[in-house]
């Protein structure tokens, strides 16, 4: 009798808290509706990802290191020679310096690394501050660690930029964490060297550390270079550099990111990584080196070119239709308001969808702040971006009709 009524209750009972209260991903959801309706026809500006392949040198030099038997582990915090070229790389183009040997662990992802930064740290109540409209999943992982989130809403009169009042506010006795994603997703912002010094300060005098998610570092525009946070006086200790080759370097299915920061920081989360994922593949870490190669980074570049051009098209479209639009210097990402139309994200999001055929995300699934935007991302063709702001439009029209 007693297995049956536990058959019937179902198994939600023998999960960890922490598990049961993540709730299932805002964008995911989204898209789960997109899919159900099964129409051809929608022009998706919803995922985060290239509409480019992978350029051909890299796939290629996955391919001839795979014809060559290369399909064995490597060392746990990736190959030497692909650490040292990241550590190469992030010296050169971000004027901050690690030691390949033990300041840099090469992880499955951007988001194996922020995870393995996030459990290293994290003591059961521990307060993690985040700057929000953010990426969805550092909530979650905050949760899974024991932590608790502290969202800090970001205004688009700041061009989402954290302020430092914003982020004094936030802190108590249990903050330990700061979580900064700059240039942003899903809002595009990205912080000066100027904006950063207020916020290194405070970070100084409360003893925090950052978590610097810079996944969308190349993705800087308007003549602006993007500025580490581990590079400003002092912080190289205090931070975790997080990043990867997804965005730039059109590497999403790859899965190969990298973490960097001081010894200490860096050896626990190796030791966490080791016992959970042994290594990344060998075969993306190969790609993820010929990436960093003169030839793999010229790729990247003309890459970028195209998105800057992308970029200045989608603004300017919003705008020319009424949609009030801060100007994204960075990620890949235009995050329009449209409070104008008395509509909430979902609501706007989901007629979108069934009216214009066009996805983009509700910008309240990114958290504070977010209510009242839509994220729309421009990786995708000119072409295609054409016809979406054009559907857009006529669908601003019949509403206000």
């Amino acid at each position: 009798m007693q297995v049956e009524r536990s058959a019937a209750s179902g198994m939600q009972h023998h999960l960890a808290a922490s598990a049961r209260a993540i709730p299932p991903s805002g964008i995911r959801r989204f898209f789960d509706l997109v899919s159900a309706s099964k129409d051809k026809d929608i022009i998706t500006l919803g995922v985060g990802e290239p509409d480019f392949v992978t350029p051909w040198r890299v796939r290629d030099a996955a391919v001839y290191a795979l014809e060559k038997g290369k399909t064995q582990y490597t060392s746990n915090a990736g190959m030497p020679e692909l650490r040292e070229a990241i550590a190469g790389y992030l010296q050169s183009g971000f004027n901050v310096k690690y030691d390949p040997a033990n300041e840099i662990l090469v992880t499955v992802g951007g988001s194996e690394g922020i995870d393995l930064a996030l459990r290293a740290l994290i003591e059961p109540g521990d307060e993690i501050l985040i700057p929000e409209p953010c990426y969805v999943s550092y909530s979650p992982i905050t949760t899974l660690g024991g932590g608790v989130h502290v969202g800090i809403e970001t205004f688009a009169e700041d061009q989402f930029k954290l302020t430092a009042e914003s982020l004094r506010a936030a802190i108590t006795p249990k903050s330990k964490v700061l979580i900064l994603c700059y240039p942003s997703n899903p809002t595009g912002a990205i912080m000066t060297y100027e904006d950063l010094l207020p916020i290194a300060k405070i970070v100084e005098e409360h003893d925090l550390i950052v978590i610097s998610d810079e996944i969308y570092a190349e993705l800087t525009f308007t003549g602006q270079k993007h500025v580490s946070f581990a590079s400003l006086p002092g912080m190289k200790d205090r931070t975790i550099l997080v990043s990867g080759f997804s965005k730039a370097f059109a590497m999403t299915g790859w899965r190969m990111g990298y973490a960097c920061g001081h010894p200490d920081l860096i050896g626990a989360m190796l030791r966490i990584h080791q016992y959970t994922i042994m290594c990344a593949p060998i075969m993306g870490q190969v790609a993820a080196l010929e990436s960093l190669t003169k030839g793999g980074l010229e790729e990247k570049d003309r890459m970028m070119e195209s998105y800057n051009q992308r970029r200045r098209l989608v603004v300017q479209g919003f705008r020319d239709m009424g949609l009030e639009c801060h100007e994204p210097q960075g990620a890949f990402y235009a995050f329009p308001s449209i409070r104008s139309t008395g509509l909430t994200s979902e609501q706007f999001a989901e007629r979108l969808v069934l009216e214009a055929k066009v996805a983009a995300v509700p910008g309240n699934v990114f958290g504070k702040g977010g209510e009242g935007f839509l994220r729309c991302c421009y990786a995708t063709s000119v072409a295609q971006l054409n016809e979406a702001l054009e559907r857009i439009h006529a669908f601003l029209r019949k509403l206000e009709s």
